[in-house]
């Protein structure tokens, strides 16, 4: 897939075709309903299919500090949407200056005179420009004016509301992965560094992975997970711990894994941890015993679990 960050950056081979815009934060069924179709129009035309999305959230420009938590990076997002076959991805800095363009100039600069759009693909509530000024009936005007046609795709329901990120971002916090699955289409993942830890899972038998999670990661709530650890071309069913260790009264928010069936250094590995199901929450045991007798329940409820998937 063709890659390049900012719509005055377009390659001077690019010959147009059918764009569809948004934040896309999860790429979940919703999204794909209408990346889909986008991609659907641009075969039945011959072009190619590019979206268009933004870095950072919006959000943190509008309202600093609010920055939501994030279902993808950014790697991951461009993974995901070349799976559904997208031909290129341009990803326009969201900054102050950006914010305040009108909806008429930003069709007429960056959807007709860089990315040369023939056809816009948008979700029904789709809005644009300065303060969401633009919707739907305007961009159906501008596209009319400029030579391009407008679709705008039904957005997909889920537990009787539209499917949104804020929803599924809700259900991750409060550890319902399996929900987020359902809506994502897939399991929720969060990703980063292998850091050291403090070393006492090796020393009760169960060695663990501690990652050190992207910035603004929707990190599920506290405790412990039925999932896996992927890393390279590697996935490998784990145990996943979230929480600030209580039985040895830890004060730090950790995302740690023990791997099943994996022996080996993984220091400084780029791991991705997928959440399948919580198994229970995070607890405080009065010895060390009764803390590994536990892991060993959690780690054969993982095994089970995973082996389903």
């Amino acid at each position: 897939m063709q890659t390049w960050r900012g719509a005055e950056n377009t390659p001077a081979d690019w010959g147009g075709g059918v764009v569809t815009i948004g934040f896309f934060d999860g790429v979940h069924r919703g999204h794909r309903q209408i990346i889909g179709r986008a991609v659907e129009r641009a075969r039945e035309r011959g072009e190619r299919a590019l979206v268009l999305t933004f870095d950072p959230h919006p959000g943190e420009v509008l309202r600093p500090g609010s920055h939501p938590a994030l279902l993808t990076t950014l790697p991951f997002k461009t993974e995901l949407l070349a799976a559904i076959g997208v031909d290129a991805l341009c990803v326009e800095p969201f900054t102050p200056a950006l914010s305040k363009v009108s909806a008429t100039d930003f069709v007429r600069e960056v959807l007709v005179e860089r990315l040369r759009a023939s056809v816009v693909v948008v979700g029904e509530n789709f809005s644009y420009g300065h303060r969401a000024a633009g919707r739907l009936p305007s961009l159906r005007e501008e596209g009319d004016r400029a030579g391009f046609e407008v679709e705008g795709v039904s957005l997909v329901r889920f537990d009787d509301q539209v499917m949104s990120s804020t929803g599924i971002r809700r259900r991750v916090a409060e550890g319902d992965v399996d929900a987020a699955a359902a809506a994502l289409g897939r399991p929720h993942r969060v990703e980063g560094v292998v850091v050291h830890g403090d070393a006492r899972g090796r020393t009760i038998g169960f060695p663990t992975a501690n990652v050190d999670v992207t910035p603004w990661a929707a990190v599920p709530a506290d405790g412990v997970y039925a999932g896996f650890a992927c890393w390279g071309d590697r996935r490998q069913p784990a145990a996943i711990s979230i929480g600030t260790n209580p039985t040895f009264a830890g004060r730090e928010r950790r995302v740690e894994a023990f791997l099943l069936d994996f022996d080996g250094d993984l220091y400084g590995e780029y791991m991705a941890y997928e959440f399948i199901h919580r198994l229970r929450p995070t607890l405080r045991f009065e010895s060390i015993d009764e803390l590994v007798n536990q892991m060993a329940v959690d780690v054969q409820a993982t095994r089970e679990l995973t082996a389903a998937v």
